[in-house]
């Protein structure tokens, strides 16, 4: 009688470690497309941060819920830190990217790029497993505070420089009125976080016709509105009103 094959991990591929995988896990019953793999790794850690919480989650909870060995989670991310920084990537990687870009050539009025750009948000943020990031990190930043640092380093540290240069060059320009642009960046971003901080901490949501609806379209077009109407240029002094 031929010697039994060993069982193959959710790679595909035995490895030292995984065939000494002391978490003791079944292996999985069937096989994943390759590129597959770390969006279903990525998907269980997520569900799992949210249920549980960061610290309370184990890697090997991530590798049984999603039908892999321990070790073949390693294989992709060597650390829950990696996990949780591929998830942010995932999540806004491309948008952070594609706005920092765009600011970075543009020269005009904040308001029109900021109101082009607010469809991309719209369409990140409209996705429940995207805005849990965020949400996650709101809850779990005060006792994980590694996690508010990747959060930072990933997202905020590259958008919150752009925005100011946004501003800045708008000021600079006579686009809007003399206003400190890094406390403008504040209150661009500001309402959406302390939105996002009343439903997900305190419960409170917006009146609406499908229970835990943020309402977030309502939330940016309402804020645009009164943020654009409070940046109009300061009048020039020199020009006398005119009158009908």
């Amino acid at each position: 009688m031929s010697e039994e094959k060993p069982a193959e991990d959710g790679v595909g591929n035995r490895t030292g470690n995984e065939a000494a995988d002391e978490g003791g896990e079944a292996a999985p019953k069937f096989r994943r497309r390759k590129e597959a793999r770390p969006d279903e790794l990525l998907d269980a850690a997520l569900d799992l941060f949210v249920e549980k919480g960061f610290d309370r989650t184990k890697v090997e909870e991530i590798a049984r819920r999603a039908g892999v060995s321990k070790g073949a989670v390693y294989l992709y991310f060597p650390s829950k830190d990696a996990v949780i920084e591929a998830l942010v990537d995932r999540a806004v990687g491309t948008l952070v990217g594609e706005v920092t870009e765009r600011i970075r050539h543009y020269r005009g009025d904040p308001r029109v790029l900021l109101r082009q750009l607010m469809p991309l948000f719209l369409a990140r943020v409209s996705d429940p497993r995207i805005l849990a990031i965020p949400k996650l990190v709101i809850r779990e930043a005060p006792s994980h505070p590694k996690l508010a640092q990747i959060y930072r380093d990933r997202v905020i540290g590259r958008v919150e420089p752009a925005l100011t240069a946004l501003f800045r060059q708008g000021v600079e320009g006579g686009y809007i009125r003399a206003i400190d642009p890094q406390m403008a960046v504040r209150v661009l971003l500001g309402p959406f976080l302390m939105h996002v901080l009343l439903a997900d901490v305190f419960g409170i949501y917006p009146e609406s016709d499908r229970p835990g609806d943020l309402r977030i379209p309502e939330l940016f077009e309402t804020h645009l509105t009164l943020l654009f109407a409070g940046l109009e240029p300061d009048p020039d002094p020199r020009k006398e009103p005119t009158h009908g």
